[in-house]
């Protein structure tokens, strides 16, 4: 298909990243590679979010919004690659026999059950996960051999896209209460060892516990380390905050507390503020982009010169924004808690594979049309998606329930694997941020003075800003939503519910 990459193309490299990290990572860790990739057919989200180290080598692809890893499903093995969701907690793959794979469009892998003398289905007709845009996947869950990052998972229980319009499966690895089984029958007693868990099971790794490197918006490549960290991917120190559970007492996704945002650049500073501090954000790597409040948005969008577009339903900015000299500093857990650096490279986005649509009016007349890696939200839980992800090193111990957080060092060619040392073990050398009580201190929400505004127009270009003209009225009439590569906006609350997270 047009735009989108053969996925033949990049199996032996990923396959020989792959063993090369197998063989770097110590006992107690599996390292799997993730690979930056397009995604057919990309949905808009979920409606439900939905010992040993081991590596995997993951792919991010900038503009369908997904980091992608291979894996081998069954006896003998069926490579599929598979998108990497921290947001949702199911293994799941195409059927090979599902229609959306008849068509043609299952270029990433599907799974033929007929083929593997270790199938077994074990919840006949009972996986089923719906996305906002309508589109979903059904069928049974089953049991097989699962093969990840040189580490095999001797019977994973998954789902089996049987009816489903989705023409890639994904490998979600948060919270067993999340898994889709659990919503839809109402019952915690449905959940099953889901993929972490059963590594733990499996002796492949110590803890239930993994750390993520995305590395930056241009690098091919970068990791998922189950059972352990790398000290090298990440700068200054590793700092532990609070996951809060949702009202009931239940952990069903990351939620952290985002208590501060600050806009810098050559010509000044500025505190952002909101209405919703404490903002309860999820830190979600199945989410492209990131949504926040929409009063703390409208400052953002201020200041760096981006607009609404209403004929495309999000944010847009001139794409030469992307050398921009300003940035975001993010804030967690207090004033004493970890700080990420967010810089414009990271959050200016190409909205086509192909070629860029142009402003057709406005002081950006002639310049090209990108979209911004910051979009608005109503209601909480907001989401922290790759935007902000690639700039952070972000490990997620689910049996503690803490994140811990340092800014990531890109394109690192170090290795220094550390693996938790036994279940329940904190994370390796992290260090608990204090005062954590603080995060329930509202600052006022007031109108910032935007002196960080004019250096973000400071560019390596000539073009103009176009800070106060609003993009949809330069817009080519021709583009439309449906030439937009967006994931969308993960829908984590039809689980734990609107605004029920215990920040205070």
């Amino acid at each position: 298909m047009k735009g989108y990459t053969s996925s033949a193309l990049l199996l032996g490299p990923a396959l020989l990243s792959q063993l090369a990290l197998a063989q770097q990572a110590p006992s107690g860790v599996v390292q799997w590679g993730i690979q930056k990739r397009h995604a057919p057919n990309a949905p808009n989200r979920l409606l439900r979010r939905a010992g040993p180290t081991h590596q995997a080598i993951l792919q991010n692809e900038q503009a369908r919004g997904g980091y992608f890893a291979t894996c081998e499903m069954g006896t003998p093995g069926q490579k599929v690659t598979l998108q990497l969701d921290t947001g949702s907690s199911d293994v799941w793959v195409p059927d090979s026999s599902a229609s959306v794979c008849n068509k043609g469009a299952c270029d990433l892998g599907s799974f033929d059950p007929s083929k593997s003398q270790t199938y077994t289905v074990v919840g006949p007709d009972e996986f089923d996960i719906s996305y906002v845009d309508g589109s979903s996947s059904k069928g049974d869950y089953f049991t097989d051999v699962f093969k990840i990052g040189g580490a095999t998972v001797t019977n994973l229980t998954m789902g089996l896209g049987a009816q489903t319009d989705i023409a890639y499966g994904l490998v979600g690895v948060g919270y067993a209460i999340n898994e889709a089984i659990v919503g839809n029958s109402h019952s915690l007693s449905s959940q099953y060892p889901n993929l972490p868990v059963s590594m733990v099971d499996d002796g492949l790794i110590n803890t239930i516990a993994y750390s993520l490197w995305l590395n930056d918006l241009d690098a091919g490549e970068g990791s998922i380390l189950f059972g352990g960290i790398d000290t090298k991917k990440y700068k200054g120190d590793l700092t532990r905050i609070r996951i809060y559970p949702s009202s009931n007492g239940y952990y069903f996704s990351f939620i952290v507390a985002l208590t501060s945002l600050q806009a810098i650049s050559p010509s000044g500073n500025d505190t952002l503020t909101s209405q919703e501090f404490p903002i309860p954000v999820v830190l979600d790597s199945g989410t492209t982009l990131s949504y926040l409040p929409q009063d703390m948005v409208d400052q953002i969008w201020q200041e760096v010169g981006a607009e609404y577009s209403s004929r495309l339903e999000l944010a847009v900015i001139p794409c030469s924004k992307k050398t921009s000299n300003g940035y975001f500093s993010f804030g967690f857990a207090g004033p004493d808690g970890p700080r990420i650096t967010v810089r414009m490279d990271e959050l200016v986005l190409d909205l086509t594979s192909g070629n860029p649509p142009k402003y057709t009016s406005g002081p950006n007349k002639g310049q090209d049309v990108c979209e911004f890696g910051i979009q608005n939200s109503t209601s909480a839980p907001y989401l922290l998606g790759d935007t902000f992800l690639r700039s952070a090193y972000v490990v997620y111990d689910l049996v503690n329930n803490e994140i811990a957080l340092a800014e990531t060092d890109f394109n690192s060619t170090e290795s220094n694997i550390v693996a938790f040392a036994s279940m329940s073990a904190t994370i390796p050398s992290a260090t608990q941020a204090p005062n954590q009580a603080a995060v329930t201190n509202r600052p006022a929400a007031t109108s910032p003075a935007f002196s960080a505004s004019s250096g973000f127009s400071e560019t390596g270009s000539s073009g103009k800003d176009g800070e106060n003209e609003n993009a949809s009225a330069g817009m080519p009439s021709a583009f439309g939503v449906a030439q937009m590569s967006v994931m969308g906006i993960a829908m984590v609350f039809a689980m734990v519910g609107s605004g029920v997270f215990v920040l205070l």
